[in-house]
């Protein structure tokens, strides 16, 4: 096993930043911390770097109690959101600074700087600095001089939160393929949902210090283990036990439930069919690739539900028409205040 976090509690004061949390990362896995900010993932993150000391539980890393190792003893490759790169020496010269500081014979520097070049799709760009690249081109750099030494674990502290939307995407894909290529073993820190369930083999989802649910992306989305993850992950419609919109028409909630709704799995009729709802098209909101339809029920509570451009097209609808909706499937959890 790659990792093993066995009770790990950490304590500031009053605050309990990561509580009782025990989990395993596969060696070679890719592996996300996803949550919000505040939920213990970073502090996390920074226990098994050996940047912070549990108050009690023991870390192992490649099957050694690495609890009160040094950070230096750990093997570890670290990425943090802002590279951290050395701004008067050139992108070689960052790559090279840690194979150097352990006295790695020249001509292997520089064989294992090209290589990394190559891998991290940064070949010719060698003799640049820092401030001549973009902040994807500086990402790739850390990246790479992070894996320079051949790390046994490489740990990713929201290494994309900095750039663009685009340019976030287009590394999401360099870091599965790098993984792919490299199979370190990779725990990623991250709040981004859809960067999570991209690039990672499974999620550990967190929440005011504690592990929510661990799965693959399906998992958590198809078979949210809690009304957080439901909620985190994805859109979702919240509503009270009283909504008409059931997929079952015999499904009987009581009052301290509420009913958590997919906004694809709506689904929009424009004359009553069997266990439908009425409802009045309140905004419609064109994204290119989606339709989001803004519905309010006969109670008031507002739903949202999302259509496919042919979808749309075929059911011809307008602002203020009044349409029928139901459900397709939902889940039911105990009554649950957003956080």
């Amino acid at each position: 096993m790659g990792i093993v976090v066995e009770n790990i509690t950490k304590q500031y004061g009053s605050f309990r930043a990561v509580d009782n949390v025990s989990l395993e990362v596969k060696t070679g896995s890719l592996v996300a911390l996803l949550g919000p900010s505040g939920s213990g993932k970073s502090t996390l993150l920074r226990m098994i770097a050996g940047l912070e000391t549990p108050d009690s539980g023991e870390i192992w890393l490649i099957g050694e109690n690495a609890t009160y190792k040094s950070v230096q003893d750990r093997h570890i490759g670290f990425v943090f959101q802002h590279y951290a790169l050395f701004k008067h020496l050139t992108v070689r010269q960052n790559i090279a600074f840690p194979l150097e500081i352990r006295k790695v014979p020249k001509a292997k520097i520089q064989g294992r700087v090209e290589e990394l070049l190559e891998l991290v799709q940064l070949r010719g760009l060698g003799d640049r600095y820092p401030s001549q690249l973009s902040g994807g081109q500086r990402q790739r750099v850390a990246l790479a001089r992070s894996l320079a030494v051949q790390p046994s674990i490489l740990l990713l502290d929201e290494p994309f939160g900095a750039l663009d939307a685009k340019v976030r995407k287009e590394l999401r894909a360099g870091l599965r393929k790098l993984h792919e290529d490299v199979h370190v073993t990779t725990v990623l820190v991250t709040h981004d949902q859809e960067e999570a369930m991209e690039v990672a083999d499974q999620i550990v989802v967190m929440n005011h210090g504690r592990v929510e649910q661990i799965g693959s992306s399906a998992e958590i989305y198809d078979q949210p283990a809690s009304p957080f993850v439901m909620s985190f992950i994805g859109p979702v419609n919240v509503l009270p036990s009283n909504t008409g919109i059931l997929p079952d028409s015999d499904l009987t909630l009581r009052t301290n439930e509420q009913v958590f709704l997919r906004p694809h799995d709506i689904l929009i009729h424009t004359s009553p069919a069997e266990d439908t709802a009425p409802a009045k098209v309140y905004r419609i909101i064109n994204l290119g690739w989606e339709i989001r339809v803004e519905l309010v029920l006969k109670s008031g509570e507002t739903v949202t539900a999302f259509l496919s451009r042919e979808q749309f097209s075929k059911l011809n609808i307008r602002e203020e028409q009044r349409v029928y909706i139901k459900s397709k499937q939902a889940k039911v959890f105990p009554t649950y205040a957003m956080s």
